[in-house]
This record gives structure tokens, C-alpha cells and sequence, in this order.
């Protein structure tokens, strides 16, 4: 059975997504991203949201810029080899290869993807993660975290929530970014 896994680049405070500006420095160094293309090039299928779907569908055309780095090109193909799932009610089209929409997230179809997948998968937005952690889904947490403090936004983990986590792997980078792996009790 597979592993749906619950990734995000977080503030401090424990914010996925910042209320105004960023969530601070640190994962675009190249150590980092190459660290992050090592951890989920095993995943097979991603799921996202329409807004994550939005940000992470730069990976398709990324190949094609002018003097790539190695790491942002494996990175691409990576992610060019992977399923998507875009859970959306507004999203009309993709634009992305091996691409699908789904109008509604339903978590007995989720659990059926991870008993067939060969392979991990990966859900990315705080909302729909949200979804995934209240129906048990979510087997890790993978959390990138920065050394800013940002003050409020979206919580990586949804409000009236209790779960009980194992740490398993913890890195930290020249950067100040540390890198936390939970998996679920």
C-alpha cells in the first residue's frame, strides 16, 4: 500500500501560506532543491488543489528555459513523469501532461488510489491536505520549515485536528531551513 504524504514549506509559526508576503528564504537554494527532488522522486501521482496546481504547473515548460541547472531539470522530469490530480470545481482545463481534474475530493477514492499505487503520493495545498488529515488519509508529514515568522495565514495543519506524530528524519541546511519528516501513529 502506499504512503500519501502531506508536504509544504512552512513558517515558524506554522503557516503554509502567509497572510501578506512570503514565507521567508531558504528553500530556493540549490542544496535544498536538490534535497526536495531527492525525497519526492520516488511519488508517482501528486494531488493539488487549483492553486497549488497553478503554481507547481511551471514544472511542465521548465526544461525549456535557457542554462537550466541540472537539479531544476531532474526536478522537471520528475515531475513531467508524474500522475496529477487537480481537485477543482472552477479549473476548466489543464496544461499539463498526465494531468486529470476531479470536481470533488471524495477520500474513499483517495484510498483506493493508495491501495492500488505502486508508488507514494503526494497531496500539496493546505486546504485540500486539510481534507485528506480529517478522513486519516495522511501518513507523513513532510514539513520544510523557514526561519520567518509571518504572524497568520493558512495553517499547514487544519484547525480542530489531533494527531498523534513520530518524528523520522530531520535535516537542517546551511540556509537555516529545517526539514522535519512525521509519519503518523
Amino acid at each position: 500500500m502506499a504512503k500519501l504524504i502531506y508536504s509544504m514549506i512552512t513558517s515558524l509559526d506554522g503557516y503554509a501560506e502567509a497572510a501578506e508576503g512570503n514565507l521567508g528564504a531558504g528553500a530556493e537554494v540549490e542544496e535544498v532543491h536538490a534535497f526536495i527532488g531527492d525525497v519526492f522522486r520516488p511519488v508517482r501521482t501528486f494531488l493539488y488543489g487549483r492553486r497549488m496546481y497553478e503554481t507547481m504547473v511551471f514544472w511542465e515548460t521548465a526544461h525549456t528555459l535557457p542554462d537550466v541547472p541540472p537539479h531544476i531539470l531532474q526536478y522537471a522530469r520528475d515531475w513531467q513523469a508524474a500522475e496529477k490530480i487537480v481537485y477543482s470545481t472552477t479549473l476548466e482545463s489543464v496544461s499539463s501532461a498526465k494531468t486529470r481534474i476531479e470536481r470533488t475530493f471524495n477520500p474513499d477514492a483517495v484510498r483506493r488510489l493508495k491501495a492500488e499505487s505502486d508508488s507514494d503520493l503526494s497531496i500539496d495545498g493546505p486546504n485540500l491536505a486539510g481534507q485528506a488529515i480529517s478522513a486519516g488519509l495522511v501518513d507523513e508529514y513532510h514539513l520544510f520549515i523557514t526561519t520567518s515568522v509571518v504572524g497568520g495565514g493558512k495553517r499547514f495543519f487544519p484547525d480542530g485536528v489531533r494527531l498523534d506524530l513520530e518524528l523520522v528524519e530531520e535535516r537542517s541546511f546551511d540556509s537555516g531551513l529545517i526539514y522535519a519528516r512525521y509519519r503518523t501513529r
